[in-house]
């Protein structure tokens, strides 16, 4: 986690809020983002975007092994060639294919572009100094604004932004070390939140049946999350300070299961969108 003094800045804050509402008003006045509707026709699930966290010049967090970058790319690649093979009609696209590092803003744009009717993030989790190593266990989290207790989360996630050029100006002024920044998703309408809750909740089930220890869905508001315009999830899929789930999570049969787990949580997901 990268920590920086906090100041006060009451007019970039302003600035802030001001064109985070403009924005909030173009995407309502021209419709940016599907909303769903009850009383619609069944929804298909035709494109997929995958991405792989952190990648190229950022290594996300680092274990014993292994570096998370890696090890989500690994996982992400299997997965989608999974739904490529097994769900007809369903087009993968991903953020990342190899060790490079798209920007946070861009990954949810791809999305965006393609008209993609899921976005899913895949990290691996990991602990600060001073806590137990022995944390372990999945969790899973969509677009929200949380208590201050949560925020640590949240802001190592949101730390990649630092090693992006012009990063304030790519995120109209976010700065991710400032929690009072923060405030802002407050005014940011959580597109697709109940549909992103279902489909968290059905990956938590699914790790929960291979034996996994079930940390639960929770709300943070993660940058990567922010402009997706449809069900979006980050998925942090073990801990990588915990050398027993770092060896899990390397070894064939840890990524084979993790991919089983998502498979079924999107092929349940997208079952019940379609019936």
């Amino acid at each position: 986690m990268i920590q920086r003094n906090s100041t006060n800045r009451p007019h970039k804050n302003l600035k802030l809020v001001f064109f985070t509402l403009l924005s909030f008003l173009l995407i309502t006045v021209f419709g940016s983002f599907r909303e769903p509707s009850t009383g619609t026709p069944p929804q298909k699930i035709k494109t997929i975007v995958l991405d792989a966290g952190h990648g190229g010049h950022d290594s996300g967090a680092v274990g014993a092994q292994s570096r998370e970058k890696d090890v989500a790319l690994e996982i992400t690649l299997k997965l989608g060639k999974k739904i490529e093979r097994e769900m007809s009609g369903v087009k993968v696209i991903y953020t990342r294919a190899d060790d490079s590092y798209p920007k946070l803003y861009e990954r949810p744009a791809l999305a965006n572009q393609n008209h993609a009717d899921l976005f899913i993030s895949i990290h691996l989790n990991s602990i600060g100094r001073g806590s137990s190593r022995s944390a372990k266990g999945t969790e899973t989290f969509v677009l929200g604004f949380n208590s201050m207790a949560n925020q640590d989360v949240a802001m190592r996630e949101n730390a990649s932004i630092l090693l992006e050029d012009n990063y304030e100006e790519n995120y109209d002024g976010f700065d991710p070390n400032d929690p009072s920044t923060y405030i802002v998703f407050k005014y940011l309408k959580k597109m697709y939140r109940d549909q992103s809750i279902k489909l968290a909740t059905y990956m938590q089930a699914e790790y929960a049946r291979s034996g996994r220890v079930n940390r639960g869905v929770k709300e943070l508001p993660l940058a990567v999350l922010k402009t997706a315009g449809m069900p979006a999830v980050l998925t942090e899929v073990g801990f990588i300070s915990n050398s027993e789930e770092e060896r899990y999570m390397l070894s064939s049969q840890g990524q084979q299961e993790i991919v089983d787990n998502l498979f079924n949580a999107i092929n349940t997901y997208r079952k019940n969108m379609e019936r």
